[in-house]
Protein backbone atom coordinates (compact mmCIF):
# COMPACT_ATOMS: atom_id res chain seq x y z
CA UNK A 1 0.00 0.00 0.00
CA UNK A 2 1.16 3.60 0.26
CA UNK A 3 1.96 3.26 3.77
CA UNK A 4 5.37 3.60 4.32
CA UNK A 5 5.41 0.66 7.18
CA UNK A 6 4.12 -2.00 7.00
CA UNK A 7 3.80 -3.45 3.53
CA UNK A 8 3.97 -0.47 1.43
CA UNK A 9 3.70 0.27 -2.23
CA UNK A 10 4.84 3.73 -2.95
CA UNK A 11 15.09 9.82 -10.67
CA UNK A 12 14.79 13.00 -10.94
CA UNK A 13 12.38 12.85 -13.69
CA UNK A 14 8.26 11.40 -13.76
CA UNK A 15 8.18 8.78 -16.05
CA UNK A 16 6.51 9.72 -19.33
CA UNK A 17 5.26 5.60 -20.08
CA UNK A 18 4.47 3.09 -18.31
CA UNK A 19 5.26 0.56 -20.75
CA UNK A 20 8.57 -1.38 -19.63
CA UNK A 21 9.89 -4.93 -20.98
CA UNK A 22 6.09 -6.85 -21.48
CA UNK A 23 4.37 -5.12 -19.18
CA UNK A 24 1.16 -3.29 -20.37
CA UNK A 25 1.21 0.18 -19.22
CA UNK A 26 -1.24 3.00 -18.97
CA UNK A 27 0.17 4.34 -22.58
CA UNK A 28 0.35 0.86 -24.20
CA UNK A 29 -3.49 -0.36 -23.77
CA UNK A 30 -4.21 -2.32 -26.92
CA UNK A 31 -7.91 -1.53 -27.97
CA UNK A 32 -10.44 -4.23 -26.58
CA UNK A 33 -10.82 -6.99 -28.52
CA UNK A 34 -13.68 -8.25 -25.80
CA UNK A 35 -13.62 -11.70 -23.89
CA UNK A 36 -11.62 -14.29 -24.95
CA UNK A 37 -12.40 -17.48 -24.12
CA UNK A 38 -9.41 -20.21 -23.92
CA UNK A 39 -9.61 -23.73 -26.16
CA UNK A 40 -10.27 -25.80 -23.63
CA UNK A 41 -10.48 -25.63 -19.65
CA UNK A 42 -6.66 -25.37 -18.41
CA UNK A 43 -5.22 -25.43 -21.80
CA UNK A 44 -2.11 -24.07 -22.06
CA UNK A 45 -2.52 -23.12 -25.79
CA UNK A 46 -4.66 -20.58 -24.36
CA UNK A 47 -2.66 -18.55 -22.53
CA UNK A 48 -1.48 -15.83 -24.34
CA UNK A 49 -4.42 -14.67 -25.09
CA UNK A 50 -5.39 -14.82 -21.73
CA UNK A 51 -2.99 -12.96 -20.60
CA UNK A 52 -3.92 -10.51 -22.94
CA UNK A 53 -7.25 -10.59 -21.91
CA UNK A 54 -5.84 -10.20 -18.28
CA UNK A 55 -4.08 -7.16 -18.86
CA UNK A 56 -6.35 -5.35 -21.10
CA UNK A 57 -9.10 -5.58 -18.44
CA UNK A 58 -6.90 -3.89 -15.78
CA UNK A 59 -5.70 -1.25 -17.54
CA UNK A 60 -9.36 -0.64 -18.53
CA UNK A 61 -10.28 -0.14 -15.59
CA UNK A 62 -7.37 1.69 -14.34
CA UNK A 63 -4.92 0.28 -13.53
CA UNK A 64 -0.88 2.50 -13.80
CA UNK A 65 0.69 -0.82 -14.88
CA UNK A 66 -0.29 -5.12 -15.01
CA UNK A 67 2.66 -7.82 -14.96
CA UNK A 68 3.14 -10.95 -14.03
CA UNK A 69 6.00 -12.77 -12.41
CA UNK A 70 7.16 -16.43 -11.31
CA UNK A 71 6.82 -17.53 -7.56
CA UNK A 72 9.93 -18.28 -6.23
CA UNK A 73 10.62 -17.00 -3.20
CA UNK A 74 12.01 -13.19 -2.65
CA UNK A 75 15.23 -14.41 -0.56
CA UNK A 76 16.94 -11.07 -0.69
CA UNK A 77 13.69 -9.77 0.99
CA UNK A 78 13.49 -12.41 3.19
CA UNK A 79 16.93 -11.60 4.61
CA UNK A 80 16.24 -7.95 4.81
CA UNK A 81 12.83 -8.88 6.82
CA UNK A 82 15.05 -10.75 9.22
CA UNK A 83 18.05 -8.14 9.59
CA UNK A 84 15.49 -5.79 10.71
CA UNK A 85 14.08 -7.32 12.98
CA UNK A 86 17.36 -8.26 14.37
CA UNK A 87 18.70 -4.95 14.51
CA UNK A 88 15.97 -3.41 16.14
CA UNK A 89 14.33 -1.12 13.19
CA UNK A 90 11.19 -2.98 12.72
CA UNK A 91 10.31 -1.48 15.87
CA UNK A 92 6.87 -2.86 17.25
CA UNK A 93 6.01 -3.58 13.43
CA UNK A 94 4.02 -6.91 12.49
CA UNK A 95 2.79 -7.43 9.50
CA UNK A 96 5.11 -9.21 7.21
CA UNK A 97 7.80 -9.40 9.46
CA UNK A 98 5.94 -11.85 11.98
CA UNK A 99 6.74 -14.61 9.47
CA UNK A 100 8.93 -13.76 6.72
CA UNK A 101 9.60 -17.42 5.59
CA UNK A 102 5.50 -17.19 4.55
CA UNK A 103 5.71 -13.32 3.74
CA UNK A 104 8.20 -14.22 0.95
CA UNK A 105 7.15 -17.08 -0.30
CA UNK A 106 3.71 -17.59 -1.73
CA UNK A 107 3.81 -21.30 -1.99
CA UNK A 108 3.74 -21.68 1.24
CA UNK A 109 0.27 -20.47 1.35
CA UNK A 110 -0.59 -21.41 -2.05
CA UNK A 111 1.45 -24.38 -2.92
CA UNK A 112 -0.46 -24.89 -6.58
CA UNK A 113 0.85 -21.18 -7.22
CA UNK A 114 3.09 -20.53 -10.25
CA UNK A 115 2.39 -17.29 -11.39
CA UNK A 116 1.63 -13.89 -9.78
CA UNK A 117 -0.60 -11.51 -11.84
CA UNK A 118 0.52 -8.16 -10.09
CA UNK A 119 -1.66 -4.91 -10.40
CA UNK A 120 -0.61 -1.53 -9.98
CA UNK A 121 -3.32 0.98 -9.02
CA UNK A 122 -3.05 4.83 -8.57
CA UNK A 123 -4.86 6.20 -5.30
CA UNK A 124 -4.25 10.20 -6.97
CA UNK A 125 -6.01 12.60 -7.91
CA UNK A 126 -9.06 11.20 -6.22
CA UNK A 127 -7.42 10.96 -2.79
CA UNK A 128 -7.06 14.53 -2.66
CA UNK A 129 -5.19 16.72 -0.41
CA UNK A 130 -5.83 17.80 3.42
CA UNK A 131 -5.17 21.43 2.24
CA UNK A 132 -3.17 24.00 4.65
CA UNK A 133 -3.18 23.30 8.25
CA UNK A 134 -5.86 24.94 10.56
CA UNK A 135 -6.28 25.37 13.97
CA UNK A 136 -8.49 22.64 15.59
CA UNK A 137 -7.91 20.28 12.66
CA UNK A 138 -6.12 16.94 11.90
CA UNK A 139 -4.91 15.48 8.64
CA UNK A 140 -4.99 12.35 7.02
CA UNK A 141 -2.78 11.18 4.84
CA UNK A 142 -4.13 10.22 1.56
CA UNK A 143 -4.13 6.71 0.93
CA UNK A 144 -6.37 6.24 3.91
CA UNK A 145 -8.60 9.81 3.23
CA UNK A 146 -11.23 6.85 1.92
CA UNK A 147 -11.32 2.50 1.48
CA UNK A 148 -8.80 3.10 -1.98
CA UNK A 149 -8.44 -0.41 -2.50
CA UNK A 150 -11.60 -1.02 -2.53
CA UNK A 151 -11.44 -0.49 -6.71
CA UNK A 152 -8.51 -2.35 -6.77
CA UNK A 153 -10.01 -5.26 -5.07
CA UNK A 154 -12.56 -5.09 -7.01
CA UNK A 155 -10.17 -5.71 -10.38
CA UNK A 156 -8.45 -8.11 -8.68
CA UNK A 157 -11.25 -10.17 -8.13
CA UNK A 158 -12.19 -9.41 -11.86
CA UNK A 159 -9.07 -10.96 -12.87
CA UNK A 160 -9.20 -14.11 -10.46
CA UNK A 161 -12.74 -14.46 -11.87
CA UNK A 162 -11.62 -14.90 -15.30
CA UNK A 163 -8.57 -17.42 -14.45
CA UNK A 164 -10.91 -19.62 -12.97
CA UNK A 165 -13.26 -19.08 -16.03
CA UNK A 166 -10.60 -20.46 -18.00
CA UNK A 167 -10.01 -23.75 -16.05
CA UNK A 168 -7.05 -22.51 -13.86
CA UNK A 169 -7.18 -21.89 -10.05
CA UNK A 170 -6.94 -18.65 -9.07
CA UNK A 171 -7.02 -16.17 -5.46
CA UNK A 172 -6.00 -12.70 -4.92
CA UNK A 173 -4.16 -10.98 -2.28
CA UNK A 174 -4.21 -6.96 -1.52
CA UNK A 175 -2.13 -5.51 1.44
CA UNK A 176 -1.81 -8.78 2.92
CA UNK A 177 0.96 -10.78 4.99
CA UNK A 178 1.06 -13.42 2.78
CA UNK A 179 3.23 -11.43 0.34
CA UNK A 180 5.61 -8.96 0.31
CA UNK A 181 3.70 -6.76 -2.80
CA UNK A 182 6.21 -4.22 -3.48
CA UNK A 183 8.63 -7.56 -4.25
CA UNK A 184 6.61 -8.87 -6.62
CA UNK A 185 5.26 -5.60 -8.07
CA UNK A 186 9.15 -4.96 -8.63
CA UNK A 187 9.95 -8.63 -10.19
CA UNK A 188 6.64 -8.41 -12.52
CA UNK A 189 7.81 -5.10 -13.86
CA UNK A 190 5.28 -3.04 -12.54
CA UNK A 191 7.01 -0.79 -10.16
CA UNK A 192 10.82 -0.18 -8.57
CA UNK A 193 12.40 0.06 -5.21
CA UNK A 194 12.32 3.52 -3.99
CA UNK A 195 14.95 5.06 -1.91
CA UNK A 196 12.05 5.55 0.50
CA UNK A 197 11.21 1.77 0.59
CA UNK A 198 8.43 1.67 -1.18
CA UNK A 199 7.39 0.51 -4.60
CA UNK A 200 7.67 3.40 -7.33
CA UNK A 201 5.48 3.36 -10.39
CA UNK A 202 6.14 4.47 -14.20
CA UNK A 203 3.65 7.65 -14.15
CA UNK A 204 2.63 7.44 -10.75
CA UNK A 205 5.26 7.34 -8.54
CA UNK A 206 4.81 6.30 -4.91
CA UNK A 207 1.19 7.10 -5.20
CA UNK A 208 0.43 3.40 -5.93
CA UNK A 209 -1.21 0.26 -4.46
CA UNK A 210 -0.53 -2.92 -5.40
CA UNK A 211 -2.12 -6.36 -5.47
CA UNK A 212 -1.95 -9.73 -6.98
CA UNK A 213 -3.56 -13.01 -8.03
CA UNK A 214 -2.00 -15.90 -7.12
CA UNK A 215 -2.19 -18.49 -10.14
CA UNK A 216 -1.51 -21.77 -11.56
CA UNK A 217 -2.01 -20.64 -15.16
CA UNK A 218 1.85 -20.52 -16.21
CA UNK A 219 1.58 -17.60 -18.11
CA UNK A 220 4.68 -15.91 -19.56
CA UNK A 221 6.35 -13.73 -17.45
CA UNK A 222 7.20 -10.10 -17.88
CA UNK A 223 10.47 -8.32 -17.79
CA UNK A 224 11.67 -7.37 -13.80
CA UNK A 225 12.04 -3.39 -13.37
CA UNK A 226 15.42 -2.87 -13.88
CA UNK A 227 15.09 1.01 -13.38
CA UNK A 228 15.83 3.03 -10.04
CA UNK A 229 15.97 6.24 -8.24
CA UNK A 230 19.21 7.23 -10.05
CA UNK A 231 21.17 9.93 -7.95
CA UNK A 232 17.77 11.28 -6.32
CA UNK A 233 17.63 11.15 -2.28
CA UNK A 234 14.47 13.95 -1.97
CA UNK A 235 12.55 11.26 0.06
CA UNK A 236 15.58 10.62 2.60
CA UNK A 237 15.85 14.89 4.38
CA UNK A 238 11.84 15.30 3.60
CA UNK A 239 11.42 12.92 6.26
CA UNK A 240 10.26 14.76 9.74
CA UNK A 241 11.86 12.31 12.21
CA UNK A 242 14.82 10.82 10.01
CA UNK A 243 13.56 7.83 10.17
CA UNK A 244 14.85 7.13 6.32
CA UNK A 245 18.55 6.35 7.92
CA UNK A 246 20.00 5.60 4.27
CA UNK A 247 18.61 4.59 0.95
CA UNK A 248 15.80 1.77 1.12
CA UNK A 249 16.12 1.74 5.38
CA UNK A 250 13.25 2.37 7.48
CA UNK A 251 14.05 2.68 11.50
CA UNK A 252 10.67 2.19 11.98
CA UNK A 253 11.12 3.49 15.68
CA UNK A 254 11.12 6.78 14.23
CA UNK A 255 8.52 6.53 11.90
CA UNK A 256 5.59 8.45 12.31
CA UNK A 257 3.02 6.20 10.16
CA UNK A 258 4.01 3.44 12.49
CA UNK A 259 3.86 5.01 15.28
CA UNK A 260 -0.26 6.15 14.30
CA UNK A 261 -1.01 2.77 13.80
CA UNK A 262 0.71 0.96 17.39
CA UNK A 263 -0.79 0.17 20.41
CA UNK A 264 0.63 2.09 23.24
CA UNK A 265 2.08 5.45 24.61
CA UNK A 266 3.29 7.60 21.80
CA UNK A 267 7.21 7.97 22.21
CA UNK A 268 6.83 11.79 24.15
CA UNK A 269 10.20 12.96 21.50
CA UNK A 270 7.82 12.30 18.71
CA UNK A 271 4.53 13.52 19.56
CA UNK A 272 5.87 17.18 18.27
CA UNK A 273 6.61 16.30 15.33
CA UNK A 274 3.48 14.18 14.89
CA UNK A 275 1.57 17.57 14.08
CA UNK A 276 -1.62 17.66 13.14
CA UNK A 277 -1.34 14.07 11.67
CA UNK A 278 -4.20 11.44 13.21
CA UNK A 279 -3.21 8.62 10.67
CA UNK A 280 0.03 8.07 8.18
CA UNK A 281 2.60 10.52 6.95
CA UNK A 282 2.79 11.72 2.96
CA UNK A 283 6.36 13.44 3.85
CA UNK A 284 8.53 11.25 1.69
CA UNK A 285 6.36 10.77 -0.67
CA UNK A 286 5.31 14.30 -1.39
CA UNK A 287 8.83 14.73 -2.12
CA UNK A 288 9.42 12.20 -5.01
CA UNK A 289 9.55 13.68 -8.23
CA UNK A 290 8.02 10.75 -10.11
CA UNK A 291 4.47 11.64 -8.62
CA UNK A 292 4.98 14.86 -8.70
CA UNK A 293 2.26 15.35 -11.50
CA UNK A 294 -0.43 13.58 -9.84
CA UNK A 295 0.46 15.42 -6.81
CA UNK A 296 -0.04 18.76 -8.22
CA UNK A 297 -3.92 17.49 -9.86
CA UNK A 298 -4.89 16.18 -6.36
CA UNK A 299 -3.95 19.44 -4.58
CA UNK A 300 -7.43 20.96 -6.14
CA UNK A 301 -9.71 18.21 -4.16
CA UNK A 302 -9.55 18.68 -0.24
CA UNK A 303 -10.34 15.40 1.24
CA UNK A 304 -8.37 13.96 4.55
CA UNK A 305 -9.01 17.09 6.66
CA UNK A 306 -11.06 16.81 9.97
CA UNK A 307 -12.31 18.72 12.91
CA UNK A 308 -10.58 17.09 16.29
CA UNK A 309 -12.77 18.69 18.42
CA UNK A 310 -15.76 16.82 16.79
CA UNK A 311 -14.31 13.32 16.74
CA UNK A 312 -12.94 13.60 20.34
CA UNK A 313 -16.95 14.17 21.39
CA UNK A 314 -18.04 10.65 19.35
CA UNK A 315 -18.39 7.57 21.23
CA UNK A 316 -16.10 4.53 20.59
CA UNK A 317 -18.22 2.86 18.33
CA UNK A 318 -18.85 6.16 16.10
CA UNK A 319 -15.37 6.36 15.90
CA UNK A 320 -14.32 3.08 14.81
CA UNK A 321 -16.68 3.25 12.43
CA UNK A 322 -15.96 6.62 10.58
CA UNK A 323 -12.51 5.29 10.31
CA UNK A 324 -12.79 1.23 9.42
CA UNK A 325 -10.79 1.35 6.76
CA UNK A 326 -7.92 2.24 9.43
CA UNK A 327 -5.94 -0.37 10.85
CA UNK A 328 -6.57 0.39 14.47
CA UNK A 329 -4.62 -1.49 17.46
CA UNK A 330 -6.79 -4.24 18.63
CA UNK A 331 -9.55 -2.44 17.31
CA UNK A 332 -9.98 -0.13 20.34
CA UNK A 333 -11.21 3.74 19.75
CA UNK A 334 -8.38 4.52 22.53
CA UNK A 335 -6.14 5.09 20.17
CA UNK A 336 -7.63 6.78 17.46
CA UNK A 337 -7.98 9.26 20.78
CA UNK A 338 -4.71 9.01 21.73
CA UNK A 339 -3.66 10.08 18.36
CA UNK A 340 -6.41 12.90 18.07
CA UNK A 341 -5.30 13.99 21.49
CA UNK A 342 -2.02 14.32 20.14
CA UNK A 343 -3.08 16.08 17.04
CA UNK A 344 -4.99 18.69 19.49
CA UNK A 345 -2.08 19.61 21.26
CA UNK A 346 -0.49 20.73 18.42
CA UNK A 347 -2.51 22.04 15.86
CA UNK A 348 -4.15 24.15 18.99
CA UNK A 349 -7.51 26.15 18.07
CA UNK A 350 -10.01 28.14 20.64
CA UNK A 351 -11.66 25.13 22.09
CA UNK A 352 -8.50 23.07 22.50
CA UNK A 353 -7.15 23.95 25.91
CA UNK A 354 -10.79 23.36 27.31
CA UNK A 355 -11.13 19.72 25.48
CA UNK A 356 -7.75 18.60 26.31
CA UNK A 357 -8.15 19.51 30.18
CA UNK A 358 -11.52 17.40 29.82
CA UNK A 359 -9.52 14.51 28.81
CA UNK A 360 -7.39 14.83 32.21
CA UNK A 361 -10.12 12.95 33.56
CA UNK A 362 -10.83 10.01 31.25
CA UNK A 363 -11.13 6.81 32.76
CA UNK A 364 -8.38 5.46 30.24
CA UNK A 365 -5.09 6.07 31.70
CA UNK A 366 -3.36 6.59 28.45
CA UNK A 367 -5.39 9.16 27.50
CA UNK A 368 -4.95 11.00 30.61
CA UNK A 369 -1.21 11.04 30.21
CA UNK A 370 -1.41 12.26 26.61
CA UNK A 371 -4.12 14.91 27.24
CA UNK A 372 -1.67 16.03 30.19
CA UNK A 373 1.09 16.63 27.10
CA UNK A 374 -1.54 18.20 24.85
CA UNK A 375 -2.37 20.64 27.85
CA UNK A 376 1.13 21.51 28.34
CA UNK A 377 1.84 21.65 24.53
CA UNK A 378 -1.09 24.06 24.36
CA UNK A 379 -0.04 26.20 27.86
CA UNK A 380 -3.23 28.60 27.43
CA UNK A 381 -3.89 30.43 30.92
CA UNK A 382 -5.92 27.12 32.69
CA UNK A 383 -3.38 25.06 32.19
CA UNK A 384 -1.20 24.77 34.93
CA UNK A 385 -4.10 25.08 38.12
CA UNK A 386 -5.75 22.22 35.74
CA UNK A 387 -2.70 19.71 35.47
CA UNK A 388 -2.02 20.62 39.55
CA UNK A 389 -5.80 19.58 40.36
CA UNK A 390 -5.06 16.64 38.25
CA UNK A 391 -1.79 15.54 40.17
CA UNK A 392 -3.34 15.51 43.50
CA UNK A 393 -6.26 13.09 42.03
CA UNK A 394 -4.07 10.62 39.84
CA UNK A 395 -2.56 7.57 41.11
CA UNK A 396 -1.05 5.84 37.42
CA UNK A 397 2.52 6.52 37.98
CA UNK A 398 2.57 6.66 34.02
CA UNK A 399 -0.11 9.57 34.17
CA UNK A 400 1.60 11.46 36.95
CA UNK A 401 4.86 11.38 35.20
CA UNK A 402 3.12 12.91 31.63
CA UNK A 403 1.71 15.08 34.51
CA UNK A 404 4.83 16.26 36.00
CA UNK A 405 6.15 16.61 32.87
CA UNK A 406 3.67 18.98 31.28
CA UNK A 407 3.81 20.93 34.39
CA UNK A 408 7.36 21.38 33.80
CA UNK A 409 7.08 22.78 30.17
CA UNK A 410 5.27 25.32 31.07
Amino acid sequence: MGGATQGGSHPAAVAAAACVGSVVGRQGVLPSLGRVTVDAPGSASGLPRLRKELFDTAMRAGASGVGVCATEPFAPVHDDLIRRRGDGMAATLHFTYDDPDVATDVTRSFPWARRLVVVAWPYLPTAGSPGPALPGTGRIARFATADHYQPLRGILDELASLMRGAGFRAEWLSDDNRLVDRAAAVRAGVAWWGKNTMALAPAVGPWTLLGSVVTDAEIDVSTPMERDCGTCAACLPACPTGALVGPGVLDARLCLAHWAQAPGVLPAELRAPMGDRIYGCDDCIEACPPGARLLERSEAVSVGRVDLLALLARTDAELLEEFAHFYVPRHQARYLRRNLLVALGNAGGVEAEAVAIGYLGHPDWLLRGHAAWAVGRLGGRFARPALRRAMKRERRSEVRSEISAALNSL
